[in-house]
């Protein structure tokens, strides 16, 4: 396993930072099995790894724990994020003084860990001083609790803001950025990517295979039955619907990839997360498992790299800088794809 640097941090990453947002009540809820793919993971050459304490209710943080004992965790560089509601308490989340120092030790203390090597905020906190959560985090960095911090999914305009509010206030600085990023879904490339390469942050990336997208699975509508993951992850928000014109279109457009992927003689996820990993911007791509088959399968497409016309074919038919979905995850700000913040009234 290939290792990058996150960013100027000095601190070596594996190419492939294995994501735990699936083990847990959201996903695999074998803790047994969920420590044996870790544990693979780490014996494979992977260092990194990055939870959530969202994730299935902090469940992610303590699976995590249980693999890391018995010495393993000095090996791992350990990410987790705070900033989503834990509760029914409007102050259980967000990005406040008052919530970071309260989440971290819960964090801390489900990680069975003295330290967090990463610390990332989950979203931009709008409703708030960006020095209010930057001042929080330095505190903690100072204190030893946390290493760095970073941020996920801002936009590149917040990212600056809080390079400046860091300069201007003497507070550590943002080190990582986690995004969206796949053949379907390529905004960062437009901004945030090279907001980061400027400002020497790390980038990891995350949904390489477009949420399921770009697995294989999927070709024809019939494709779509209700065990599939994008059905079932559809259905918290509603029904999911394969011929919906947006879904024709992504349809089709794997079917265009597949080309790509038969004539460079690879499989089509493969393709994707070589895909990611070929932007020289990018520390590490999160993979995110559920089954110890997909584990192993996104391993292996670390060892895959692009040549110059298969890179071209991709550019040809999902363009530099371009989301195929509007409505996909996207590093866009809020008074974007938020009607509220762009209309004075309903009328």
């Amino acid at each position: 396993m290939r290792t990058r640097l996150l960013g100027k941090t000095g601190i070596h990453v594996s190419e492939v930072c294995l994501g735990a947002m699936m083990y847990g009540s959201a996903g695999n809820k074998d803790h047994d099995d969920a420590v044996r793919q870790i544990h693979h993971a780490l014996d494979a050459g992977v260092n990194f790894i990055d939870t959530a304490d969202v994730y299935s209710t902090g469940e992610s943080e303590e699976i995590v724990a249980k693999a890391l004992a018995g010495g393993r965790r000095d090996e791992v560089v350990l990410a987790t994020k705070f900033f989503a509601p834990m509760g029914k308490d409007p102050n259980h989340g967000g990005g406040s003084r008052r919530w970071i120092v309260r989440e971290v030790e819960n964090s801390l203390r489900r990680l069975q860990t003295d330290y967090i090597d990463l610390y990332q905020c989950h979203r931009f906190p709008d409703n708030q001083d960006p020095e209010e959560t930057l001042g929080a985090l330095t505190d903690l960095q100072r204190a030893g609790k946390i290493r760095v911090f970073g941020s996920s999914m801002w936009a590149a305009e917040r990212i600056v803001e809080a390079q400046w509010t860091s300069e201007r206030r003497g507070l550590a600085r943002l080190r990582c950025e986690q995004a969206s990023y796949s053949l379907l879904a390529r905004d960062i490339e437009r901004s945030v990517l090279p907001t980061c390469d400027r400002y020497g942050m790390g980038v990891i990336t995350y949904s390489p295979l477009a949420g399921g997208w770009l697995s294989g699975k999927y070709r024809e509508a019939k494709d779509f039955t209700p065990d599939t993951r994008i059905v079932r992850m559809a259905t918290r928000w509603g029904a999911f619907d394969p011929e919906q014109e947006i879904n024709q279109q992504r349809l089709e457009l794997v079917r265009r990839f597949q080309v790509v992927a038969d004539t460079a003689g690879i499989a089509l996820p493969h393709l994707a997360t070589a895909f990611v990993l070929e932007h020289p911007a990018l520390s590490a791509v999160i993979i995110g498992p559920r089954t110890f088959e997909q584990l192993t399968d996104s391993l292996a497409a670390a060892e895959v790299r692009l040549d110059t016309a298969t890179l071209d074919a991709i550019d040809q038919i999902v363009a530099p800088g371009t989301n195929v979905n509007p409505i996909d995850p996207s590093s866009a700000p809020p008074s974007v794809y938020k009607a509220t913040l762009r209309r004075r009234s309903g009328k």
